[in-house]
């Protein structure tokens, strides 16, 4: 008797490869996401030294007051997040879907594959992000990106141009995104 013999074709490796990818890239968004106490103040970064002028163009401030509490900002920290991973859900169904459907061709399907492995990179970069503004000593901040563009909503009483430009750096580090598509927000 001959014994049947298990083939793995292509679609099912890339198939396997993007939801390992997609998955890795979920637990990194969960794992980079703030813990209840918070990133700990005495974790530092190196930044250019205050003596250096480095330009990324002009920075942008947008004050988004809240009503002046300190809950209405954790509220909108929290809601962002949620907002933000929702969207990541719903992107991350989507190419399964797209990959896992039936009459695609190899090419749509190495297409869908680079659009996912885009979609996780863009995950761990705005996770990456945050965690290094946070440990600036920002109490919260949110990062969005697009591949294009940038915006990062950071929690502070004030942001003084060398904050900025600090900020702007670790952003210009973390992605390809040009530095006059960078803009940063202010949530008291």
């Amino acid at each position: 008797m001959k014994k049947p013999t298990m083939i793995i074709g292509k679609k099912q490796i890339i198939m396997t490869c993007l939801t390992l990818m997609l998955g890795a890239a979920v637990y990194i968004n969960y794992a980079a996401a703030p813990k209840k106490d918070g990133v700990k103040k005495d974790q530092t970064i190196e930044t250019a030294e205050t003596g250096d002028m480095i330009n990324y163009g002009e920075t942008e401030f947008v004050n988004a007051e809240a009503d002046g509490s300190v809950s209405a900002s954790a509220d909108y920290f929290a809601q962002a997040r949620l907002d933000k991973m929702n969207n990541r859900d719903e992107a991350v169904q989507t190419l399964q879907s797209i990959i896992g459907g039936g009459d695609i061709t190899e090419d749509e399907m190495v297409v869908n594959a680079l659009d996912a492995v885009e979609v996780s990179k863009l995950i761990e970069s705005e996770g990456t992000i945050e965690s290094l503004v946070k440990a600036q000593g920002f109490d919260d901040c949110v990062a969005y990106l697009d591949g294009e563009t940038a915006k990062i909503v950071i929690k502070t009483e004030g942001l003084d141009k060398a904050q900025a430009a600090a900020v702007k750096e670790i952003i210009l580090g973390e992605t390809n995104v040009a530095a006059e598509n960078i803009r940063i927000f202010e949530v008291k």
